[in-house]
């Protein structure tokens, strides 16, 4: 029997609120540090001012933003595509495919996981045919041969889990059909789409520890006519994810975890209700990145805790500087000035460190960190 359930008795020290995140003491900011991605032990601190109110940060541990989606360049296939972050288990790959891919590609170093950014098509690979659009996730099992039909053209991040593979997180006391019911997860179909496809030599691009080897088929080797088992791509949309919310406490972003691989996983941020209990916080709590770097995707909609991001953009927030919400969305929170989230956003926490591509630095808003220098008012509450 596992010993994790005992009671505890955390230890208090000062003022504190009674509940985390909630009904904080008048004055204070709460600021969370904890280990294992909100899954281990923690503290919970009172701050007489906000955690991010430096006046500058210098070094490489401050926190970064990019145009992901402008620094994604014209690839005829994903293996020339433009890198943007990588960590020891974890690259990520912003594409713009333009053009039906000539060449199938087989990554052989890891799963591969597709978020359509923009743009519509179709899925070509070794079990069958799909059409994909906006918003959609696609991931396709290491060794998979595939090629994409665009309809014009489509904007694509992919996250690699190098030399792993991707599942589905936890759902716990939730029940195996909460966040999505996997029944909404979709497969390839072998249908005329698929039987319809050109003859004739085909070459297949095999990545392999980052190198590309070519082999040539004097036929599609697309051609199967059957086959059974529980190994395929699978498809799932964002607007089939139903998010764990709570009306009096701000849950943690691990809830909304989607897919999880060794060393990291990757969560999806959608639209929800915000909170209405008066003494709840209303936006994200400060909190230490004491285990993870935290990269965040903004696909659409007005991230509701942050200023001057817009879709495209990435965020990147190292392991050892705490962050929160920028200084007017917490003081749109301490008012209760929005009722529900609008945004839908891709964040990928990662055990090992993040480096950012050149083809990221390039695309850099390099004032992103000067953006908490404006101190927030702290949002009042009664202390129960």
């Amino acid at each position: 029997m596992s010993s994790k359930n005992w009671i505890e008795f955390p230890r208090v020290e000062g003022v504190t609120s009674r509940q985390a995140h909630a009904d904080l003491p008048g004055g204070t900011f709460e600021r969370e540090m904890g280990r294992e991605g909100f899954f281990g032990p923690a503290t919970h601190f009172y701050h007489r001012h906000a955690p991010t109110g430096w006046t500058s940060i210098e070094g490489a541990l401050r926190p970064r933003a990019f145009d992901a989606a402008e620094a994604a360049e014209i690839s005829s296939g994903p293996f020339g595509a433009a890198a943007i972050l990588a960590s020891q288990q974890c690259a990520l790959t912003m594409w713009k495919c333009s053009a039906p891919m000539r060449r199938l590609a087989r990554n052989a170093d890891g799963d591969t996981l597709l978020f359509i950014h923009e743009g519509a098509g179709d899925l070509f690979c070794d079990f069958g045919h799909l059409a994909w659009r906006d918003g959609d996730y696609i991931l396709l099992p290491r060794g998979t041969m595939w090629r994409m039909e665009p309809k014009p053209q489509a904007v694509i991040l992919l996250i690699e889990a190098v030399d792993g593979a991707f599942k589905l997180s936890e759902r716990g006391l939730l029940g195996p059909h909460a966040i999505f019911d996997p029944a909404a997860l979709e497969t390839p179909k072998l249908d005329e789409d698929f039987a319809a496809q050109a003859d004739g030599e085909w070459r297949v691009e095999v990545k392999r520890r980052k190198q590309v080897s070519t082999i040539v088929f004097p036929f599609n080797p697309l051609d199967a006519a059957g086959w059974k088992g529980n190994l395929a791509p699978v498809k799932l949309n964002w607007r089939d994810i139903r998010p764990v919310i709570s009306h009096r406490y701000h849950v943690p972003p691990s809830v909304h975890s989607t897919f999880v691989a060794d060393r990291f996983v990757v969560c999806t941020f959608v639209p929800r209700p915000i909170e209405t209990d008066p003494g709840a916080l209303k936006v994200p709590f400060f909190h230490s990145n004491d285990d993870y770097d935290e990269a965040i995707f903004y696909h659409r909609g007005e991230f509701f805790s942050r200023d001057n991001i817009h879709p495209g953009m990435m965020t990147v927030h190292p392991s050892g500087i705490t962050h929160g919400p920028h200084p007017k969305a917490f003081a749109a929170g301490a008012k209760a000035a929005r009722k529900e989230t609008d945004e839908v956003a891709v964040m990928i926490d990662s055990r090992d460190p993040f480096e950012l591509a050149p083809q990221a630095e390039a695309h850099e808003d390099r004032a992103y960190a000067d953006s908490w220098t404006e101190k927030p008012a702290a949002e009042s509450s009664r202390r129960t």
